[in-house]
């Protein structure tokens, strides 16, 4: 079992999640989207825990998701980790990367393997965050939904791709914890957006891109 705090932030209703392993007591935040006091509540709630932040993950660099990242950094010396192909975006934001990973990248975060997948389509370095059963989404699935194709380098082919080769690769007990609480509830199963999604329930790329984009 790893340790994982949920935690709800800001006025999009993002989630943010602290993870370690437990043994190790070194801790990794995901997507901390918000600063100032948001940032100073992760803190202290991984040090209630004996957790001590060393490491922070972006699961895409849209604002919400690293909005807390320079405050984070200058408060725990964290080093920062990206997709390869959203590092370009993070420096044009002014965060040089510590650690840019690629898809199928396996590393050991204080002691918590963790792997990446390469999840392009709401962003161009989007990536799924895979350890011990789970899997923090990002903005490529939410609870009964998935990100937007609309954006800036979304793509929704892509999304498409990145959703029925990749993330349903995964095994159907695999928990869901998405990067909004857009959905029925904060968290869920590959098992079970395979049956409520609808977004999932699509037959065709073609019947998925028209939901997806509203034609």
């Amino acid at each position: 079992m790893i340790y994982l705090k949920q935690i709800k932030s800001g006025y999009l209703d993002n989630f943010t999640y602290i993870i370690a392993n437990p043994l190790e007591g070194i801790g990794t935040v995901i997507d901390p989207g918000w600063p100032g006091h948001e940032v100073d509540s992760l803190i202290s709630k991984a040090a209630a825990d004996d957790v001590a932040i060393k490491y922070i993950i972006a699961t895409h660099c849209h604002s919400d998701h690293i909005g807390g990242t320079g405050d984070l950094i200058e408060k725990t010396g964290a080093e920062l980790l990206v997709h390869e192909d959203e590092a370009p975006c993070m420096e044009r934001l002014s965060f040089r990367p510590d650690i840019i990973v690629k898809n199928g990248d396996l590393l050991s975060l204080g002691g918590l393997s963790v792997r990446f997948i390469h999840t392009p389509g709401h962003s161009p370095g989007s990536m799924l965050v895979f350890t011990d059963g789970k899997v923090f989404t990002g903005d490529t699935l939410f609870v009964g939904g998935c990100g937007r194709a609309d954006l800036p380098g979304s793509n929704p082919e892509d999304l498409y791709k990145s959703l029925f080769e990749k993330l349903l690769l995964l095994p159907d007990s695999t928990e869901i914890y998405p990067g909004h609480d857009y959905g029925s509830s904060p968290s869920s199963t590959i098992a079970r957006e395979k049956k409520e999604n609808p977004y999932l329930r699509c037959e065709s790329r073609e019947a998925f891109i028209k939901l997806r984009m509203g034609r």
